[in-house]
């Protein structure tokens, strides 16, 4: 059987349902940490300074409010060595709206065929308890008979623990604390069989979850000398990135590629093609020299998404880091000139970007909190011309506090959001959690709510159309299910001062 055969016509539908984090567990559901105070820290302070050093260390990938994430592909060796490379990834997808993340990972200590899937309990760190999403992992396990429960595989050898797993669980608490995993572990040597079905099993177990991040823990080469681990890997990432199924699995047959757990990556990216996430982008490379400055005999990291493109207004060009900081000052200005004075700043601008007809949204945090929100959904005038107003709205209009005080100011933060042009959907279905934004119309009534109120309520999607024809429109919870009701989807560069 051809292992890259593009699957097709496989569609589940699966009911969403909304999950609690309260939760108990017998013990031989709990996997304990092994790998905590060698592979990375054992405490959960120092966890959390390593954690958050490696993702202020994460240049701007590009991908904000363009692409929506399906998959990651992530390092999983020691820390110090591949955690600022597995930052990537895991930053570039935090502001999706994830539910649950399935890890899917190489074996390292034991030969099996089919895959072994942790099916209920929790796995622990030093950051805490994560629970196992039982729901999902039923399902997968319900639609090819090759998943087992096998402890013996997810905690290893003794003196030699598992791994491919746990180093990824931390990385998945920092970047989405309410989320939930189904950890798989993919037998070895690799079987053309076992990829297909576990491509075949993630997408029919998934349906048409929009809140399922698949997790792909892999290294890259072993024990080559500098030059030559950089052009294995080089080989290996180009046909990943070209989404060249065939060309992976055929540059490791014949030894010119050597991506660690390529059968593992092999199944994602035809999950990921299922899905329409069909393409691909390296964020970061690097070998363990970067940290040792030993160049003859390094190991390979690398950190990659799969990506399907978001809409964006036809000949609009992405905002640069340069139009975000200027649009951020514009906004910031406009807070402080108009609590201050009473009146908004005059702000004179020549760049063609900041020209363009385009909606926005100004939010003002004070210590982490909603302070202020106000935006017009469609353009009304040069955008860096909305921001500005919109913060001087948010600042002294919104409805729900009272104006901001100059002694405020030190303690607000401002964010801003660009808006794609809104267009119809059809049903809540085509609705991507965490990146689109959503209004809601009936009659004379209507609602908004920006592509961060998922994340940051971690709401499911029925909660949140529910929430949004309720608390926004003032309509009936359900009505986003009746046929009279229209919804709109629209995406959002999203950026703010906490981010610089």
């Amino acid at each position: 059987m051809n292992p890259v055969r593009i699957l097709s016509g496989v569609v589940a539908i699966a009911v969403f349902l909304a999950m609690t984090h309260s939760f108990s567990f017998a013990q031989e559901n709990i996997k304990e940490a092994r790998l905590a105070g060698s592979w990375y820290p054992g405490t959960r302070a120092e966890l959390t300074r390593m954690l958050d050093v490696f993702f202020a260390g994460v240049g701007d990938p590009g991908t904000s409010g363009a692409v929506d994430i399906g998959v990651i592909v992530s390092p999983h060796a020691g820390y110090p060595f591949s955690g600022p490379v597995a930052a990537y990834g895991f930053k570039a997808v935090q502001s999706k709206n994830v539910s649950t993340v399935i890890i899917l990972a190489p074996t390292h200590h034991f030969a099996f065929q089919g895959a072994a899937i942790w099916p209920e309990g929790a796995f622990t760190t030093p950051l805490g308890t994560v629970a196992v999403d039982k729901e999902l992992a039923d399902k997968v396990i319900a639609a090819d008979k090759l998943f087992s429960f096998r402890r013996d595989i997810f905690e290893g050898k003794p003196g030699q623990p598992e791994n491919s797993v746990e180093t990824q669980i931390p990385f998945i608490q920092r970047a989405f604390p309410q989320a939930k995993i189904v950890p798989i572990i993919m037998g070895y040597p690799p079987d053309p069989r076992v990829i297909e079905a576990t491509a075949a099993a993630l997408v029919k177990a998934v349906g048409d979850r929009e809140d399922v991040l698949v997790d792909v823990s892999v290294d890259q080469s072993h024990f080559h000398p500098l030059a030559q681990a950089n052009s294995i890997d080089k080989a290996g990432l180009d046909a990943i990135e070209k989404f060249d199924i065939q060309g992976l699995w055929d540059g490791h047959a014949a030894g010119r590629m050597e991506v660690d757990g390529f059968h593992v990556v092999t199944a994602a990216m035809i999950y990921a093609r299922a899905r329409g996430y069909s393409s691909a982008k390296v964020l970061r490379h690097a070998t363990s020299a970067d940290v040792t400055a030993d160049a003859s005999s390094v190991v390979g990291y690398a950190s990659i998404i799969f990506f399907r493109k978001l809409e964006r207004p036809q000949g609009v060009a992405p905002l640069t880091a340069a139009h975000k900081e200027r649009l951020l000052a514009i906004a910031r200005a406009s807070v402080d000139a108009f609590v201050k004075t009473g009146k908004a700043p005059a702000v004179d601008e020549k760049d063609a970007r900041l020209l363009e007809e385009e909606g926005a949204f100004v939010t003002l945090k004070k210590q982490g909190s909603l302070r202020g929100c106000i935006g017009n959904i469609i353009g009304q005038g040069p955008l860096f011309m909305t921001v500005r107003d919109m913060a001087v709205a948010a600042a002294s209009e919104d409805p729900r506090f009272s104006p901001v005080s100059p002694a405020e100011l030190k303690d607000v933060d401002v964010e801003v959001s660009v808006l794609s042009k809104p267009r119809a959907v059809k049903n809540a279905g085509e609705i991507i959690m965490g990146t689109h934004g959503v209004i809601v119309r009936r009659g004379a009534r209507g609602g908004v709510f920006l592509p961060q109120v998922a994340t940051e309520t971690g709401w499911s999607k029925e909660r949140f159309l529910s929430e949004l024809c309720s608390q926004k429109a003032g309509l009936p919870p359900d009505c986003w299910q009746d046929p009279a009701t229209t919804l709109e989807v629209f995406t959002a560069e999203v950026f703010g001062e906490k981010e610089k």
